[in-house]
């Protein structure tokens, strides 16, 4: 689309046409009960003004916004048993305000937000067609403009993901596993950006349960560099269980969980490896580190201490006694202040983690950049939860 602020008589007509065919659309819905009846007469009144400040000044990009808001919500108005063509009409004329709106200041986030919405709506109503397929891209364009924007935005990060999950199980084979990852990055982002967004909590969940249900079907060696589909299920289950632990009464929650719970290593919520310095010397030299295993619950991480022979120790009827394993390094959770990457020089090479708690950093390596973001994740919805204080259902969850 041109944007030019000078228009010809036929350019100015048609202008006019397609105002008032948006007013015959708005005027065309009247809700499904009377409190959309009363909701629509709002939308009406409303569009009526923000038609006539177009038609005062058509450069006016915050009446064309507000405008293709109206249009957005009236098409929301339309029953959802109606067979007219109605809502579909109704938003594809919002994308066009919102084009027109983002034309005259490329710098509006919340309409190439609301935009994206919009598409993704008509995207819903075309199935896995073709069509759906190239309204789906067009949708996550305009959530990426949007967050380029305006990045410090959880729900557009989420509804990208949300978007590119929808376009993966549309495009080829070939294509879908390089958008499912991406659509994981965007929920990452999104749950980072807000620690207790449940809904990308949750979405993050299911795409990656998704992706291990492809991996499993595809079946072959699993590469190195590969996650495996155990792994993807366990992580999977990691995620819908801090959303159920966040939001318990959600029944979409609770359903997903009776699924994949176990999925999870109980009674803990994730096991791993992790490569930890020796017991009170953070700054040994990197040959002292020992990559050992770890395990974390609702109460903390702790790290697993394998008892060798000569730590055992003779019990009360002579015999040694095989129960010596304790934690070396222990985080309890209401003692974390944060937690992140980290690049100290300090470290052994790979993928630092750093905790920092009341009694001082503990620092921490993990095997690759994606197991260090599984477990930065894992540990930070461990303390949103108790943080919320829900730290008893993830108890009840992983303990039975």
């Amino acid at each position: 689309m041109t944007c030019s602020s000078q228009e010809s008589t036929q350019q100015h007509q048609q202008y006019m046409d397609q105002n008032n065919a948006a007013m015959d659309l708005i005027n065309s819905v009247t809700g499904v009960d009377e409190e959309g009846r009363a909701r629509q007469r709002s939308l009406t009144f409303a569009a009526r003004r923000y038609a006539s400040a177009v038609e005062t000044n058509p450069e006016d990009y915050d009446a064309l916004y507000n405008w293709a808001l109206v249009l957005q919500e009236s098409a929301d108005n339309v029953s959802p048993e109606s067979s007219s063509p109605t809502k579909d009409a109704l938003l594809e004329e919002a994308c066009r305000k919102y084009d027109e709106a983002t034309c005259l200041c490329p710098t509006l986030h919340d309409a190439y937000y609301n935009w994206a919405i919009a598409i993704s709506d008509r995207a819903k109503m075309r199935g896995r067609t073709k069509e759906a397929e190239e309204l789906w891209k067009q949708a996550t364009r305009n959530y990426g403009k949007a967050v380029q924007l305006n990045w410090n935005s959880p729900q557009a990060l989420n509804n990208w993901g949300l978007a590119l999950q929808e376009l993966s199980a549309i495009v080829p084979a070939r294509e879908k596993q390089t958008i499912v990852k991406t659509a994981i990055s965007k929920f990452r982002a999104a749950i980072q950006l807000q620690f207790d967004f449940h809904r990308a909590i949750y979405n993050l969940g299911t795409v990656l349960y998704g992706l291990a249900e492809d991996t499993s079907r595809i079946g072959g060696s699993i590469s190195a560099k590969e996650v495996s589909p155990d792994e993807l299920y366990s992580q999977s289950a990691i995620y819908i269980a801090a959303a159920h632990a966040l939001k318990p009464t959600y029944s979409v929650y609770t359903s997903a969980l009776k699924l994949v719970r176990s999925m999870l290593p109980l009674p803990y919520l994730k096991v791993g490896y992790l490569t930890a310095p020796p017991a009170g010397s953070p700054v040994a030299p990197h040959s002292d580190w020992k990559r050992t295993e770890f395990v974390l619950n609702q109460e903390g991480l702790y790290q697993v201490h394998k008892v060798e022979p000569k730590e055992m120790t003779p019990n009360l009827y002579g015999r040694e006694s095989m129960t010596a394993n304790k934690p070396v390094v222990k985080v309890d959770i209401p003692d974390i202040v944060s937690v992140s990457a980290c690049a100290d020089l300090t470290l052994p090479p790979g993928a630092g983690l750093c905790i920092d708690t009341n009694h001082g950093p503990v620092f921490l390596v993990a095997d690759s950049w994606e197991s260090m973001d599984g477990w930065l994740d894992a540990i930070r919805l461990v303390y949103t939860i108790f943080a919320r204080g829900k730290s008893d259902v993830l108890a009840g969850i992983i303990a039975g």
